[in-house]
């Protein structure tokens, strides 16, 4: 399986208009992001941003796919770490809200990001955060992140034994039919408007297929694409320009070959989506 990328740790977790003693206030211009959308996190970010039609409001500032610092952070995100805290330990990771006023980093905290560019921000966007969808939209991160990517990295482990493997994957197709079921009651996963769950749920559903597929074996895969309306619903939303455009497949291909020790199994041959047919040049590198 890949080798783990430095885990953004979430050091600065500071909110946009949530805490009137941070100073910090929802003005446009004032912040700015930086990521890179081959980065899961930075994905799910950057179609929030478009989503939000936050071009003239929060500019973004592209990484490269592969980070380029040898403990694994990004070379020009060191001034802004060491700005925000001397000597700051470990990479400077994205990730970052930063703001421009004070030249400091205000979050390095993905879910934080995100509730605040739709809940601070959004005015004239969809409301990708309902107030009373908290619970569930959490509850479908959890999913992703823990029944679906780590179960996925955990099923394509060669060391971790095959039974180790085989739990593995049971609890990765189990979330999978749970999102299957809640896409049959729905067009998103949370009913008819798209919100952050659906964002979160594609960018797991891309990851899943262009880089955890590829190892896992072929009886695996074919469990995986078994679930019709859940790879259909992702075609949907790669179509749509907000998603698509951020869809950077070369530079998928190269973060995971830059991190990835493991070996490919069989899987790797057993494409579930043809993302290419939908995918246009990044706008964010």
């Amino acid at each position: 399986m890949p080798a783990s990328a430095p885990t953004a740790v979430p050091s600065f977790r500071n909110r946009i208009g949530c805490d009137a003693r941070s100073g910090y206030y929802a003005v446009p211009h004032r912040y700015r992001l930086h990521l890179s959308s081959a980065c899961p996190h930075g994905l799910r970010i950057a179609v929030t941003h478009s989503l939000l039609g936050l071009d003239d409001v929060l500019p973004v500032t592209p990484l490269p796919a592969v980070p380029d610092a040898p403990d694994g952070g990004y070379l020009a995100l060191r001034p802004l770490y060491e700005a925000s805290s001397h000597q700051h330990p470990g990479p400077a990771v994205a990730p970052v809200l930063s703001d421009d006023w004070t030249g400091r980093i205000v979050s390095t905290h993905t879910p934080d990001i995100l509730r605040d560019l739709a809940r601070q921000f959004g005015g004239h966007g969809p409301d990708l955060h309902p107030q009373g969808a908290e619970e569930e939209i959490a509850a479908v991160g959890r999913l992703c992140e823990r029944d679906i990517t780590r179960a996925a990295q955990r099923a394509g482990e060669p060391g971790g034994g095959s039974a180790a493997r085989d739990t593995a994957l049971a609890t990765l197709l189990r979330a999978l039919d749970a999102l299957e079921v809640r896409l049959g009651s729905g067009r998103h996963v949370l009913g008819g408007e798209l919100t952050l769950a659906d964002v979160q749920v594609w960018a797991t559903l891309v990851h899943l297929d262009t880089v955890h597929r590829h190892h896992l074996d072929a009886a695996a895969v074919h469990g995986i694409a078994g679930h019709p309306r859940l790879w259909a619903y992702a075609q949907a939303l790669t179509a749509h320009p907000a998603f698509g455009t951020h869809l950077d497949l070369d530079g998928l291909a190269r973060r995971h070959h830059a991190h990835c020790r493991g070996e490919e199994a069989a899987g790797a041959a057993m494409q579930i989506v043809d993302w290419a047919a939908y995918a246009v040049e990044s706008a964010f590198g």
